[in-house]
């Protein structure tokens, strides 16, 4: 009789342990799982009403600058995953601004961006990184139909969430334009009228596409 009821336990204790799931490095398929956080891209598009793309170089003994007025261009960015991130921009080289109509018109020209023959100048990234508030964006840029590989630094100055949110942040580089061919200048006694050097600075403001 005891050792029939001890084989009874036995069988109860077996059959208990048997419908237990394991509780440590188990593996359950089943058909709901858990979503994994998601990685999907999105796109800020850059406000250019609110944006500036602007230029500066020597001019004598200043310095000339200038700004283009018809430009657009994105920033695609999966999450927070900056490495992963491109950006986009094309700029209408006729839409050249310097506040100086007779200068502009010789700028739209063949000695210098040849506008009507190569109308977009544009920029397309290789990698971008970020530090901190800190940004560097390497990437082609492309005028004059030469493209040359440049590398823009700068600061993520802001965010701003809620229902269409917005970063806004600014780059520099510095090119030689005689590498795109735009070598146009005049001798003078004092030297050269214009610099080779062009420092290009970049403010944006993106807002998230919806």
């Amino acid at each position: 009789m005891i050792r029939w009821t001890l084989a009874v336990l036995c069988l109860l204790v077996s059959s208990a342990q048997a419908q237990t799931p394991k509780r440590t490095g188990e593996t359950r398929t089943s058909g709901t799982s858990r979503s994994s956080p998601t990685n999907a891209k999105q796109t800020w598009m850059i406000d250019t009403a609110q944006s500036k793309l602007t230029f500066n170089l020597r001019h004598l003994l200043g310095r000339a600058e200038g700004q283009f007025d018809v430009w657009s261009g994105s920033l695609t960015l999966a999450s927070d995953h900056w490495d992963s991130a491109a950006v986009d921009v094309t700029i209408q080289a006729s839409s050249i601004n310097t506040d100086n109509e007779e200068r502009d018109n010789h700028l739209r020209s063949d000695d210098f961006f040849d506008a009507e023959k190569y109308p977009e100048i544009t920029f397309k990234s290789s990698s971008v990184k970020r530090k901190g508030d800190s940004i560097t964006v390497a990437g082609n840029l492309t005028m004059k139909g030469v493209t040359k590989p440049v590398v823009l630094k700068g600061k993520l100055t802001k965010t701003t969430p809620g229902q269409t949110p917005r970063m806004s942040f600014q780059a520099t580089t510095t090119i030689n334009r005689m590498d795109y061919g735009v070598s146009y200048n005049r001798v003078l006694e004092s030297g050269t009228l214009l610099g080779d050097e062009v420092t290009i600075v970049a403010t944006i403001v993106a807002a998230l596409k919806q």
